[in-house]
């Protein structure tokens, strides 16, 4: 495995509408999940940076889509969460909309990590996605995290329920990751995967 090191990570722009997202060809990896599931903690863990992904207790905070560029080579996006119950049904029609819109319309998305608390078992709203994206051809990989919140057993049989279920209906299963924002695990296979596909391209 190599080791690569993030050695410079940087807030770029945040916006709702694609057409205002950078235009210089880098590769994109967005990062999303339900809310509350660590996305803001995982990017941080990522680029080692407390505070370049704002984390907050209060679920639901990210509204728009914010690009961060890493090494001066990809992006690394954030992007809302979905499934968050106390938005206005205006919210959430507007927050779909800028989801959507990124997800199916960005050319420069690379792939799409899709982020899952390992804590719980498989979640209705998670599985539904999980299918949108294959009907519509979208590239993803799923992280698991929150990993240190479990015993090892207790880690292995989650993941093994979320992945029997993903089987019922997927011929192959996506690649996925075991990760925790407090011990950095999973750091190194995360940003070796990236930085392999960036060699491909």
């Amino acid at each position: 495995m190599k080791n690569i090191e993030i050695k410079s990570a940087r807030f770029v722009i945040s916006n709702t509408d694609i057409s205002k997202c950078p235009m210089d060809g880098k590769p994109e990896y967005a990062f999303i999940g339900r809310s509350n599931v660590g996305k803001s903690s995982l990017i941080n863990m990522l680029t080692r940076h407390s505070k370049l992904a704002m984390t907050s207790s209060m679920p639901g905070k990210t509204m728009l889509i914010n690009h961060f560029m890493i090494n001066s080579e990809w992006y690394l996006v954030d992007l809302p969460g979905y499934g968050y119950a106390k938005r206005s049904k205006t919210q959430t029609r507007t927050l779909e909309h800028i989801i959507t819109s990124y997800i199916l319309d960005r050319e420069q998305m690379t792939l799409l990590f899709v982020l899952v608390d390992a804590r719980h078992e498989p979640q209705k709203i998670d599985l539904e996605f999980f299918e949108w994206l294959g009907e519509n051809s979208v590239p993803f990989a799923i992280i698991f995290t929150k990993a240190d919140k479990l015993k090892k057993t207790e880690l292995k049989s989650n993941i093994e329920a979320y992945k029997n279920r993903l089987l019922e209906q997927w011929e192959e299963l996506p690649p996925t990751f075991v990760t925790s924002s407090e011990t950095a695990l999973g750091r190194e296979e995360l940003l070796n995967y990236i930085v392999t596909i960036n060699e491909t391209i």
